[in-house]
């Protein structure tokens, strides 16, 4: 059989072979000894689709493994080159290719798209200097500020070790002995805490980063992408339906939309700070469980990202790709963010375990400009390998060199003083105070529905972290843990 008779018909894609090469003459029917003998061993095209089916899977991300991605281009629409000497950032109207990925951050592969749950927004831009990642969120703030605490964080969120559930006492247990997570509870809670869709929410750096001068002077900004199709959530019965009926929604939407021709598209800011403003701010903004007040330092428009091509092939282009917040081209430059220094090692080295140490071989990864190292050999080394060029440095034979301008990579004058020990956090008061202005932020609608979304989970636990979490409420604001309360009470609690 070619091509079955009441098919389309439609171009052959020529003959099926076997991983070396070789012409498959029967792809339906296993080489046996006889017609009812055993299966012969010989037999390389079965033991060849068998060994290969047996490992087609690669580890799954521990977090962020549900996702859907698409290609597209990121324009500058105004001028920021006083700001940074970021070489995709220099003219209006320069556009540049992106590859971007939404994805749940708790959930496995199977996971629904319609959780509560944080969405990861990252953002591979493929410039002239090097790949440069944006790897950020859907929500301006994350639960914990210095990355010692994340692998017990995600553990809390993730399965019981006994029951192999996932555990309501496990996630408000943490939450409740780590108060710097309110701010984040207080938005995963809102109706922001469930996207329709990957299209509907911005996205947001949630780090503050550095936009570095030719001169090494610098600048602390937040980035911000904001949705051009609107902030669109839905509601809890929605979403749990839509679970159980089509756990694939976002992916399935985003797709859809994009093979319509309808092109999601992201208006791009920037906050800025001088270094004595950043220093000097009522908050740490260097604390990535705060915000930094738009009135204070209001959004400076840099370009518009615009996705307009769906992967060709799933997992070559969103299971492989590889995003990093230490992938940074000239220009930009990290904090001293306690969380977003862990995560320049973790995301890397994570990937580096899932992908192999030549992950960015694989052509998703693949810098425009080439990547001109001396790291040679290692697994599924397919670009050459360097060939003969020197794989070491300093060498007289031409291999690659250094550019000798650290001021572009690096800010100058940074000030780092001290004395080396683990420096804790001494601005308690400030864990409560975002979390309270935000609540009362909301409608009186919106502050009900925070309280009954916070009450489902939250009453599943034992009454001690019930009324260890209240503590936290209240003090953020007593409208807020009053709601919360009555809300506890009329789902079950007895506290």
């Amino acid at each position: 059989m070619v091509h079955p008779a009441d098919a389309p018909a439609i171009a052959s894609r020529g003959v099926l072979t076997t991983s070396s090469g070789n012409p498959v003459d029967d792809n339906l029917t296993s080489m046996t000894a006889g017609e009812n003998g055993p299966i012969l061993l010989q037999d390389f095209h079965l033991l060849d689709k068998l060994a290969h089916f047996g490992r087609q899977r690669i580890p799954e991300r521990v977090v962020h493994a549900k996702g859907a991605g698409a290609h597209g281009y990121f324009e500058v629409t105004k001028d920021i080159s006083h700001l940074s000497c970021a070489n995709f950032l220099n003219k209006v109207g320069k556009r540049t290719p992106v590859f971007t990925r939404f994805s749940t951050v708790a959930g496995e592969l199977g996971a629904a798209d319609t959780a509560r749950d944080p969405r990861g927004f990252a953002v591979k831009f493929y410039t002239e200097e090097g790949n440069g990642d944006m790897v950020g969120n859907n929500i301006p703030t994350f639960f914990i500020r210095d990355g010692v605490k994340f692998p017990s964080f995600i553990a809390s969120q993730k399965r019981h070790p006994q029951t192999h559930l996932p555990d309501a006492t496990m996630v408000w247990d943490f939450w409740s002995l780590v108060p710097e997570s309110l701010h984040q509870v207080t938005q995963l809670h809102s109706d922001r805490g469930i996207p329709d869709g990957f299209r509907h929410m911005h996205g947001y750096s949630s780090h503050t980063l550095s936009l570095v001068k030719e001169d090494g002077q610098f600048y602390y900004v937040k980035w911000h992408f904001r949705t051009e199709q609107g902030i669109k959530n839905l509601a809890v019965e929605d979403a749990a339906r839509l679970a159980g009926t089509d756990p694939n929604y976002a992916t399935r939407d985003l797709f859809n939309a994009i093979e319509r021709g309808e092109y999601p598209a992201w208006r791009v800011y920037v906050q800025v700070m001088t270094e004595q403003e950043a220093l000097s701010y009522k908050y740490n903004v260097f604390d990535v469980t705060k915000t930094v007040s738009q009135k204070d330092f209001p959004l400076q428009e840099v370009g518009r990202m615009v996705l307009n091509r769906n992967p060709e092939n799933y997992f070559a282009e969103v299971e492989q790709a590889a995003f990093a917040p230490s992938n940074m081209v000239p220009g930009i430059a990290p904090s001293p963010d306690r969380m977003l220094q862990a995560r320049l090692f973790s995301y890397a080295d994570a990937h580096r375990y899932r992908l192999g140490a030549n992950l960015h071989q694989i052509p998703i990864n693949r810098p425009i400009n080439g990547a001109n190292t001396h790291h040679r050999d290692g697994f599924m080394a397919v670009n050459g390998n360097g060939g003969a060029a020197p794989n070491y440095w300093p060498n007289s034979f031409g291999g690659p060199h250094p550019t000798n301008k650290p001021a572009q990579v690096y800010p100058k004058n940074v000030r780092v003083e001290g004395t080396a020990a683990r420096h804790a956090f001494a601005d308690v008061d400030a864990d409560y105070e975002q979390p309270g202005i935000l609540y009362n932020m909301f409608s009186d609608d919106e502050k009900n529905r925070v309280a009954a979304n916070i009450a489902s989970s939250l009453s599943q636990t034992p009454e001690f972290i019930q009324r260890r979490q209240l503590k936290h409420f209240y003090r953020a604001d007593k409208d807020y843990g009053h709601r919360v309360e009555v809300a506890l009470k009329a789902a079950g609690s007895k506290i």
